[in-house]
């Protein structure tokens, strides 16, 4: 066989394999990561706060479904959704199942784009792109799901400010709807974050740059998101190739800093578009972050490496 042979055939075969290895192999390959983020105010008692996002859920994911319901065997003092939930019209259900005994522990939500539209078939290129052309898939029951939320006891943070007490911590918390899709009003919870507040907490599906800033001008320590699924596609060496918004690819996944004040974590999300199933160096994940007083705590960058894998049937 000559070289260019040898050398045809072996690139095809690494690519089919990095393939198959993707989509039937990572993207089930579900992972806990864990941080520590010195962002609660003096003396505040430790808090540990589960991140989920972007778990894209179909009522034939049961695999998903027991990892995401064993993670309340981590026992957090409070559960932060930031969205896009559903990759299917009749995944509330199943979504609300996974979910479980999660929904017992205090919680925060707020939505994404797919949480109120179905998925749809989308040339990849796009994603190398900056189009803001958007292609919305049907009506998802997103209601349906808010009700659910709400009635087991999670707080819509939608254009809210609100407080609670969680483990000792008072909490101020705000939330604006998904800026991907140019939903987020910041006007409506705009104004300094309660200073009083152990920990000032935003919320957001698409960590945009308008949203990020108005949170640390208004003086929040810490702000969650998700949408980026990490870049999806990593590469060794490099990272998020893409991130799907306004932030750059170092933040495309885990702790990061936005300001000299604000912490911001982005979830890399446990789902992918059913008509994109596939993960490569960017495993689904959740995120237990302990929030730890700004005075006593080692002023660590990031979280710690991904911990654990569970099943991958």
């Amino acid at each position: 066989m000559k070289s260019w042979a040898r050398l045809a055939l072996g690139a095809t075969t690494t690519g089919a394999a990095t393939v198959v290895y993707a989509a039937g192999v990572e993207r089930r390959r579900w992972t806990l990561r864990e941080a520590t983020l010195p962002v609660l105010a003096a003396g505040a008692t430790p808090l540990r706060v589960l991140h989920v996002s972007d778990l894209h859920i179909t009522p034939t994911q049961k695999s998903k479904q027991r990892w995401v319901t064993a993670l309340a065997e981590l026992e957090p003092d409070l559960v932060v959704n930031t969205g896009d939930n559903l990759a299917h019209p009749r995944a509330v259900p199943t979504a609300v199942a996974a979910l479980g005994p999660l929904l017992d522990l205090p919680g925060l939500f707020v939505f994404g784009s797919n949480d109120y539209f179905g998925p749809t078939p989308k040339n990849p290129a796009r994603y190398l792109t900056k189009s803001k052309k958007r292609h919305h898939g049907e009506n998802l029951p997103w209601r349906d799901l808010r009700a659910a939320f709400v009635e087991h006891g999670w707080v819509d943070a939608t254009h809210e400010r609100v407080s609670m007490e969680v483990a000792g911590v008072t909490i101020a918390a705000a939330g604006v709807d998904d800026p991907h899709l140019g939903l987020d009003r910041y006007d409506r919870i705009a104004g300094r974050a309660r200073g009083d507040a152990g920990l000032r907490l935003g919320l957001t599906h698409s960590p945009e740059p308008r949203v990020l800033d108005a949170f640390s001008g208004d003086g929040y320590d810490l702000v969650l998101a998700g949408h980026t699924h990490g870049g999806q596609l990593r590469l060794p060496g490099y990272g998020a190739i893409v991130t799907n918004c306004g932030i750059d690819r170092s933040r495309a996944r885990g702790a990061s800093r936005w300001g000299t004040h604000t912490r911001l974590h982005v979830s890399a999300g446990l789902g992918t578009s059913p008509f994109a199933p596939v993960r490569f160096a960017c495993p689904p994940e959740a995120s237990i972050l302990t929030l730890v007083p700004r005075l006593t705590a080692v002023d660590a960058e990031g979280a710690t490496p991904a911990k654990a894998v569970a099943d991958v049937s």
